[in-house]
């Protein structure tokens, strides 16, 4: 979507910069840089994620003064800061082959329970973690933060900041956490944020170099200490209109494919708190109140995007998003879970969205989204409809825009052919990356979001100008979707406004 909604900057064809022939250190003088000493030889922080019922990732990036076959860290989880009521403790060791990064997959806890953590290692002590693990019993409420694209160039990432003071049971990541581009190619670097490697990221060095770099802003440390994340990758941690088999910011001179794929998979769970396993989709089951279904929709099963509505395999079914494993999975999930919400991390829009006439490209339909995938989105559409699943809520990133969407679809047949809602979606803002107003008048921008909605009824609110993030709480008998915006991007702030709220009530599909 963001091929429309925001000025689009075309991808570089520069070649990754790092070679293989490389020495480590060097590679990582530009990053040092950004260090904070007070925090050797742990400058990124820690993180938790993928929280489960009895068991969470702790992690974190051990960094030596020069590289080094082997370090040996220790870790601890306690009930208290101070580490007097001891859980667990263990070692294990990181070298090159890793990144230096650790990744530890503590297991015995007790549902729903805050827990700390910190790692020792090279004389130094990490700061302390907080982390949270998931319910398996009845829920009065559960708050999420829902986030996206967070672009180093575009500004400083200050809704993250804003979170960590928040009291939220998890952060939800929909994806675009890193950007691929080359310095200067899609952001603002005036205010003195550049990219590193300055080059678009190719290699798997490359993709190494830019994950440290995010996580060396003060407010994604800030964040991760505070929240378990759970995230799902979008396009940009490979590169942008990312397939299966390719991508649109993908060429020829760059290499083969799969070994860019390939790298930029391994830096990305190198870098995030997230359990590895044959599959990157999974679910989180909130004790009786809600499921969080994470989606794949990018490198499990998805097919190259059409350049046309018009093209002759448009609405064939062997046109897929999730493919046909992950999409059977998905159905299963939806069908059996026992939860009141079903909440779907989605990488990109599902709901129709006509864009007739709003955008240069002349396409009545962003075919990157699900509207690319008409046959597959069909199929799910009546399946939630024939199997009567209700209190389905999407939650979507990728347009840098904040939604509220009733989720129609065609039921019935010829006189009783109707509109029916079969779901809400909630579109969370970016973090960073440039919307609508990046280069164009807020006066502009809100004629189009007006215009935008008078074309589809359905759309109840959008913004494509601020950033920010998305605060979802559950309730057993209703829904709240709060969109936070920050003030400034330019620097580190923790301002925020409370942009639009809507609630929605349990077994209905309105946004009130």
């Amino acid at each position: 979507m963001k091929n429309y909604i925001l000025l689009f900057c075309a991808a570089s064809l520069i070649i990754g910069c790092s070679s293989k022939k490389a020495v480590e250190k060097k590679l990582h003088e530009p990053v040092a840089a950004l260090f904070d000493a007070s925090l050797k030889p742990f400058y990124h922080g820690v993180a938790s994620g993928d929280p489960l019922q009895d068991r969470v990732i702790l992690w974190t990036r051990v960094t030596p003064d020069d590289s080094v076959a082997e370090i040996s860290v220790r870790w601890e989880i306690a009930t208290d800061e101070n580490f007097s009521s001891l859980v667990k403790s263990g070692s294990l060791k990181t070298n090159p082959a890793r990144d230096y990064t650790v990744k530890v997959d503590v297991d015995g806890l007790q549902p729903n329970q805050y827990y700390y953590y910190r790692f020792h290692a090279l004389g130094g002590t990490s700061p302390t973690g907080r982390t949270k693990t998931i319910s398996a019993d009845a829920l009065d409420s559960l708050k999420l933060a829902i986030v996206s694209c967070s672009n180093w160039e575009f500004g400083y990432f200050n809704a993250y900041n804003i979170i960590a003071d928040k009291e939220v049971d998890a952060l939800v990541h929909l994806g675009d956490y890193i950007y691929e581009y080359a310095t200067g190619k899609y952001g603002d670097t005036t205010i003195g944020r550049r990219h590193l490697p300055a080059c678009e990221i190719i290699s798997l060095q490359d993709y190494r170099t830019r994950y440290s770099q995010y996580h060396l802003d003060e407010g994604l440390r800030k964040a991760e200490l505070r929240h378990p994340f759970i995230t799902i990758w979008d396009d940009h941690e490979v590169a942008n209109n990312v397939y299966i088999s390719g991508a649109q910011n993908h060429q020829p001179e760059e290499g083969d494919f799969n070994q860019r794929k390939a790298a930029a998979k391994q830096a990305y769970y190198e870098w995030l708190p997230i359990r590895e396993g044959n599959k990157h989709y999974r679910s989180f089951t909130f004790g009786d109140l809600a499921e969080l279904i994470m989606l794949d929709e990018r490198l499990e099963g998805r097919t190259m995007q059409a350049d046309s509505v018009t093209a002759p395999d448009f609405e064939s079914d062997t046109r897929s998003m999730l493919g046909t494993e992950q999409l059977q999975w998905f159905e299963n999930s939806l069908k059996n879970s026992k939860t009141t919400w079903k909440v779907i991390g989605n990488q990109v829009l599902f709901s129709d969205l006509d864009i007739t006439g709003m955008y240069k490209s002349g396409m009545p339909k962003n075919l990157d989204a699900w509207d690319g995938y008409p046959a597959e989105k069909k199929r799910l559409e009546q399946f939630i409809l024939q199997n009567k699943i209700n209190n389905i809520v999407f939650v979507s990133g990728d347009t840098h825009a904040s939604w509220a969407i009733e989720t129609m679809m065609d039921a019935g047949q010829g006189k009783t052919k109707k509109q029916q809602a079969i779901a809400v979606e909630l579109g969370t803002t970016s973090i960073s990356s440039g919307n609508g107003n990046e280069g164009n008048p807020d006066d502009s921008v809100k004629m189009k979001e007006q215009k935008l909605m008078k074309l589809n009824p359905h759309v109840k609110y959008v913004n494509n100008r601020d950033h920010g993030y998305l605060l979802l709480t559950l309730y057993p008998q209703r829904a709240k979707a709060e969109w936070f915006y920050v003030q400034t991007l330019r620097a580190v702030d923790n301002k925020e406004t409370l942009g639009k709220r809507y609630t929605i009530d349990k077994d209905k599909h309105v946004l009130k």
